[in-house]
C-alpha cells in the first residue's frame, strides 16, 4: 500500500461503533428531557426560572458567552495561524472549524431559550434599530456563521472527492460525497480558486469573529452597572474567547486522537505547541482579567466595592477563586514546564480550563446583576440572591449536549484531520502521482 493511500486509510471516516452509539444515546437523552423542561418554561412562561427583577440574565445568558467564546477558536486556528504559515496547524484545522460552527449554531439557539416570547424575535429584524447593540450582535452572528460554515466546506472539497472513490463499495455513500465535492477534479483551475477562496475566508473571519466578541462585550459595556461598566471589556472578551477555545480544541484533539488512532497525525508536537499556545493565552487573559479589577479597586466607589467584595471575599469568592486559579494560574504554572505540556496532562489542564471558562462566564453576568447603582424597591429578599433552578440547569445541559451531538456527527461523516492537505505537506500527493505516472 502506497503511503497516499495509507492516509486516506487512516484518515477515512469509520464505522460508528457500539460506543459511538451509546454516546449518541446519552446525547440524545438529555435533549430530550431539555426539551421537555424547554416546553414547560414555553407554557408556564419564565417565572418558572430563578430569573427575577433582579436577575433579568441568569444561566442562558452565561451559556451564550461560553458558547459565542469557543467558537474564536475557529478563526484562531484555521485563520490566523493558517495566514501566519504555521503548517504544524493543519491537523487541527477540521477539529476547530467543526467547534466553530457548533458552537456558533447553539449560541443562537441559546437566546431564543432566554427569551419569554420567542415568537417575537421577528421583530428584531423587522423593528430593529441600528442605534441597538442587540441588532449589531444579531449581524455580527449571523455573519459569522456563514463564513464559519463556508471555511469548514471549502477545505473539504478535495477531501469528498477522495472520499468518493474510498467509498465505492457504497454507492449511497458515494454518491453523496461525489454531490458535496462540486465536481472536484484537483487541476490547476480548481486549486488555483480554492487557495484564493480559502484564503480571502480566512482573512475575512478574522474582524468578524473579533466584531462578534466585541460585540458581545458591549451588550454588557453599554449597560451602566457595576462590574460592566468598563472600556476594557472588548478586548477582555477576546483574550477569554481565545483562552475558551484553545481548551476546548486541546480536549478533542486527545479525545478523537485515541479513538480514531490518530496518534501518527495529532503527534505529541501539536500537544506541546498547543500547550504553548494555551499558556500564552492564559498570560494575556490573566492581565486583563488585574486590569478589569484593579481599576475599580481603586476607585472604590461604593457600588463596585459592594461587587469587587461579593467576588473577592464573598458570596462568590469560593467560585472566584476557584476559577482564577483552576482555570488560569495552575494552567499556566504546569503548561511551562514540557512534561505538562504531554497529551494527557494537557489534556487534562485542557478540561480545566473549558470548566473554569464556562463558570467565568457565570460569575461575568450573575454578581453585576444582583448589584445594580439603583436597588429595586419592594422586591422579595429571595430576588437579591440567583443560582439556576433544575428546570435552567436541564435546558442548559440540553443546548451543551446539541452542541456535542453537532460535532460528533460531523466528525462521524467528515474526516477528522484534513486528508489533501496532509497527503501534500507528507509529499505523498506528489509521490502518489509520479507512481500512476
Amino acid at each position: 500500500m502506497s503511503e497516499y493511500k495509507k492516509i486516506i486509510q487512516d484518515l477515512a471516516p469509520k464505522r460508528l461503533g457500539i460506543y459511538g452509539k451509546l454516546w449518541i444515546a446519552f446525547l440524545l437523552v438529555i435533549i430530550i428531557m431539555a426539551m421537555y423542561a424547554y416546553y414547560q418554561q414555553l407554557t408556564r412562561g419564565l417565572s418558572v426560572t430563578n430569573m427575577r427583577d433582579y436577575a433579568l440574565w441568569g444561566v442562558y445568558i452565561s451559556n451564550f458567552v461560553f458558547f459565542v467564546a469557543i467558537s474564536l477558536v475557529g478563526s484562531l486556528v484555521t485563520a490566523i495561524l493558517r495566514l501566519s504559515g504555521a503548517k504544524w496547524s493543519t491537523p487541527i484545522t477540521r477539529i476547530s472549524e467543526v467547534i466553530a460552527v457548533a458552537a456558533i449554531i447553539m449560541a443562537g439557539l441559546t437566546i431564543i431559550i432566554d427569551m419569554g416570547c420567542p415568537d417575537r424575535i421577528y421583530n428584531i429584524f423587522i423593528h430593529g434599530r441600528l442605534q441597538s447593540p442587540i441588532i449589531w450582535d444579531v449581524l455580527v452572528i449571523s455573519t459569522y456563521l456563514f463564513i464559519s460554515c463556508l471555511l469548514l466546506y471549502f477545505p473539504l472539497l478535495p477531501d469528498f472527492a477522495i472520499l468518493k472513490e474510498h467509498f465505492k463499495d457504497k454507492p449511497r455513500l458515494s454518491r453523496w460525497y461525489g454531490r458535496l465535492s462540486l465536481n472536484w477534479s484537483g487541476n490547476s483551475t480548481q486549486l488555483k480558486i480554492y487557495n484564493k477562496s480559502i484564503n480571502i475566508l480566512s482573512v475575512m473571519i478574522i474582524p468578524v469573529a473579533f466584531g462578534i466578541h466585541t460585540v458581545t462585550a458591549w451588550l454588557f459595556a453599554t449597560t451602566y452597572r457595576p462590574g460592566w461598566d468598563s472600556a476594557n471589556f472588548g478586548p477582555y472578551f477576546i483574550a477569554g474567547a481565545f483562552v475558551a477555545g484553545a481548551g476546548v480544541v486541546v480536549v478533542f484533539m486527545y479525545i478523537l486522537r485515541k479513538i480514531y488512532k490518530l496518534e501518527n497525525y495529532i503527534t505529541d508536537k501539536h500537544f506541546n505547541n498547543m500547550g504553548k499556545l494555551l499558556a500564552l493565552l492564559c498570560l494575556i487573559y490573566l492581565y486583563f482579567n488585574i486590569n478589569e479589577y484593579l481599576v475599580p479597586a481603586y476607585k472604590t466607589t461604593e457600588e463596585e466595592a459592594d461587587h469587587l467584595y461579593g467576588l473577592f471575599l464573598g458570596h462568590f469568592a469560593p467560585m472566584f477563586w476557584a476559577v482564577i486559579i483552576g482555570g488560569l494560574v495552575l494552567p499556566v504554572c504546569i503548561l511551562v514546564f514540557k512534561k505538562g505540556r504531554k497529551p494527557l496532562p494537557l489534556f487534562i489542564i485542557g478540561l480545566f480550563v473549558v470548566v473554569g471558562a464556562w463558570w467565568k462566564r457565570y460569575l461575568i453576568v450573575t454578581p453585576t446583576l444582583l448589584h445594580p447603582f439603583l436597588p429595586i424597591q419592594g422586591v422579595p429578599e429571595a430576588w437579591h440572591d440567583y443560582f439556576p433552578s433544575m428546570l435552567e440547569w436541564m435546558i442548559t445541559f440540553g443546548t451543551l449536549a446539541s452542541a456535542l451531538l453537532i460535532m460528533t456527527i460531523l466528525f462521524i461523516y467528515l474526516p477528522v484531520v484534513p486528508i489533501h492537505e496532509t497527503a501534500e505537506e507528507m509529499g505523498a500527493l506528489e509521490h502518489d502521482k509520479n507512481e500512476t505516472l
